[in-house]
């Protein structure tokens, strides 16, 4: 990472990280301070929430205005704090798990409010920080310590879910594809809406070890193999798109941002009143 990046925007006393050797997530929260930066936003004017688990630790390293709060919660807090300071650039970091399972209902209404929050789900398919319990990406079949014996749920789509309910914006990309995730989160705080950024991890220590996907470098190769840019994926037979993840912009559909409107009644309502 230039160092520019980690003297601007992270608190380097709080360095190094401690997130587990090969770990997707500092790659994540690199293209997310990449995005920041290339967007030209103003740092005081920049909040980032996030909930409980690994990726939820980023905050504690970034040098923003930042929220470290409860399991599922960051989109209300985040939704407290839009309401509040309208002109604040909302950022949301959330787990799979604390974003779609405690969280899912947060989710969905923040989704279909389309307030003016850019959330990145750290996606790595599995609880990471409390003991490797599988969660509700979890691919079915693959294990976790809550699965000994395999996931029989079927996964979410976090991408489809959150453009079913109302995002406006929705991308997915991988820790490989570092660039095109720094892209996607550009054009998320760019979007006067809400944004969802599935942000695809590798966890080598829990999920990749009871799966036996081998090491992380075993499981970038994957992802680098695997993913398929929608623009190219609308080329390929559904035959070859079995099993293929698909990356890229999914959904960018602008309607009237949530705050935007609630100001328009506040102001209707004091020229009545006068």
């Amino acid at each position: 990472m230039p160092s520019e990046l980690v003297e601007n925007y992270f608190r380097t006393e709080k360095l190094p990280q401690i997130w587990c050797p090969g770990c997707g997530h500092g790659t994540i929260t690199r293209s997310i301070v990449s995005a920041i930066d290339k967007s030209g936003l103003d740092k005081n004017k920049v909040c980032i929430v996030s909930g409980i688990g690994c990726s939820s630790r980023a905050p504690g390293y970034l040098d923003f205005n930042t929220l470290h709060t409860t399991h599922g919660r960051a989109l209300a807090f985040a939704t407290g704090i839009k309401m509040a300071k309208p002109d604040i650039n909302v950022i949301v970091i959330m787990g799979d798990g604390d974003s779609t399972a405690i969280g899912g209902n947060h989710l969905i209404h923040a989704c279909r409010r389309n307030i003016g929050i850019t959330a990145i789900v750290y996606n790595n398919s599995i609880y990471g920080m409390t003991g490797g319990q599988y969660s509700p990406t979890t691919p079915k079949y693959d294990k976790g310590t809550t699965a000994p014996y395999g996931n029989i749920d079927k996964a979410f789509d976090i991408c489809n879910l959150a453009a079913s309910a109302g995002a406006t914006y929705v991308g997915r990309a991988t820790a490989y594809h570092a660039n095109l995730l720094t892209s996607l989160v550009q054009n998320a705080l760019n979007n006067d809406g809400f944004s969802l950024i599935e942000a695809i991890s590798i966890c080598p220590t829990y999920y990749g070890r009871k799966n036996k996907r081998g090491t992380a470098v075993n499981m970038m190769e994957w992802q680098k193999n695997n993913a398929v840019n929608i623009s190219a994926a609308a080329k390929l037979s559904p035959e070859a798109l079995e099993g293929k993840l698909l990356i890229g912009e999914l959904k960018n559909s602008p309607e009237p941002e949530y705050t935007n409107e609630y100001q328009k009644i506040i102001d209707r309502l004091k020229k009545e009143r006068q």
